[in-house]
């Protein structure tokens, strides 16, 4: 039986076709990054700052079309933990699941809701203080935490209100922005260095990631031969259109003073552009996106706990259920306690770099798992996509993503490092204590 037959048989209905796809990629990836990276890149890059965003656009390109390869064998439940695992085995599969649900979702979540207190400062100027701003923090993650556990959901009207939030300001911006441009201040004057641009692009990977998401509904994609790779290339388009034009109007407008306002870089341009008017428009749509960014993470995310703990591989605890509301309310409780103590101590570009070196060892690992699919069981059969090319796509999409990790600085690299190790040790002491168990059942059972 063919996968699109499988599929029928459960019932699920292929009603996505190519431009919804692309609008879901663009929903997913546009988030709370944007409202401040132009600054960060700019810090490093100037007005050169566009050839870190093509150099990124090129590898995330690359790794999704591994994505959607990999993605027409694999149709269960886990996206990239799910493709890792079946490739390279359950030990690379738990490494991939807390790189995913730490590494990547726990720290890019502490460094959006640091770029949200940075930027509602700017209206709200108490929460530049230490003390508010903790407050202010550990206040957020509780209701977050009460809200997820009595089972507030988000719907449907909530998803659309999000999307309007943050994408009607943003092109607002984009495209009033371009007549206000001083195009002196795009001039570069001096020509960075590979290994700034690279660095600079490391950076910007935590603004380009998160489409994988979108292919997580491929049950319900028309002809996914066809819809996956041009729903991709047109979401992954319109995306380095968005923030390519916003990093221009940013540098066009603000000039060299776009690269000391790492805090709120867009909501100074609109300023510029607008008055301050804008720069309420702006604040309001950046917070409202991260927001829902956050609280749609602490509802979807513990459930990754939740689940490895069902399958024994996380303590029990996390995957109690509570009594009245059936959440799982333990694994609710301890993502936004990490969340929260993490945006604490934490700043945003660490944050983000940290996010994302983990999200590019994932990547790399499904590169490879292409390579590895196509070695062991043959060439994707009619009706799955397989990136052109042969080894091409898969090679330089894994070289892309080394080269990347390659900038990370030593604390940077250390940090990764570790939390790396620490999931191996605590995989090789559960996995121990598994078989001592089973064990010691059987020999009492004799």
């Amino acid at each position: 039986m063919s996968d699109s037959d499988r599929k029928e048989d459960e019932g699920l209905v292929r009603t996505i076709g190519t431009r919804v796809l692309g609008l879901n990629i663009v929903n997913m990836v546009v988030g709370g990054g944007i409202f401040v990276l132009p600054g960060v890149v700019a810090a490093q890059l100037g007005s050169a700052a566009i050839l870190a965003y093509i150099v990124c656009s090129v590898a995330v390109a690359l790794v999704f079309l591994c994505f959607a390869e990999v993605g027409s064998r694999i149709t269960r439940s886990g996206g990239a933990y799910a493709y890792i695992e079946e490739a390279f085995g359950p030990f690379a599969g738990f490494i991939a699941s807390t790189l995913l649900w730490f590494g990547w979702c726990v720290l890019s979540d502490a460094a959006i809701t640091v770029a949200m207190v940075e930027t509602m400062a700017i209206a709200i100027p108490a929460l530049g203080n230490p003390v508010p701003r903790a407050l202010f923090i550990v206040v957020l993650f509780i209701f977050l935490a009460i809200a997820n556990i009595r089972g507030v959901k988000s719907g449907v009207r909530l998803f659309v209100f999000n999307t309007i939030a943050k994408l009607v300001p943003l092109l607002l911006l984009l495209v009033v922005g371009l007549f206000a441009i001083n195009f002196e201040n795009l001039a570069i004057p001096e020509w960075p260095t590979l290994t700034s641009v690279s660095a600079a692009a490391l950076v910007l990977v935590f603004a380009f990631s998160g489409a994988e998401a979108a292919l997580s509904s491929s049950g319900e994609i028309t002809n996914p031969s066809r819809t996956v790779p041009r729903g991709l290339l047109l979401g992954l388009t319109c995306i380095l259109l968005i923030y390519v034009g916003l990093q221009t109007v940013a540098q066009g407008v603000l000039g060299a003073e776009l690269a000391n306002n790492t805090e709120a870089p867009l909501a100074a341009s609109a300023i510029a552009v607008f008055g301050e008017w804008g720069a309420t428009m702006l604040l309001v749509g950046g917070v409202i996106s991260i927001y829902a960014t956050v609280s749609g993470d602490i509802l979807n995310t513990p459930r990754v706990l939740f689940a490895s703990a069902r399958d024994g591989t996380l303590p029990k605890a996390l995957a109690k259920v509570h009594p009245k509301y059936r959440t799982p309310h333990i694994a609710i409780v301890v993502y936004a306690a990490a969340i929260c103590i993490i945006a604490l101590s934490g700043t945003f570009k660490p944050l983000a770099v940290l996010a994302s070196g983990s999200i590019l060892v994932i990547y790399a690992a499904v590169c490879l798992s292409v390579l590895r699919f196509r070695r062991r069981d043959g060439d994707p059969k009619a009706g799955e996509f397989k990136a052109p090319g042969g080894p091409v796509v898969p090679i330089l999409g894994f070289l892309l993503v080394a080269w990347l990790l390659w900038q990370l600085t030593a604390e940077e690299a250390k940090g990764l490092g570790v939390l790396i190790a620490v999931s191996a040790a605590y995989y090789a002491v559960n996995s121990f204590v598994v078989r001592r168990r089973a064990v010691a059942l059987e020999s009492a059972n004799h």
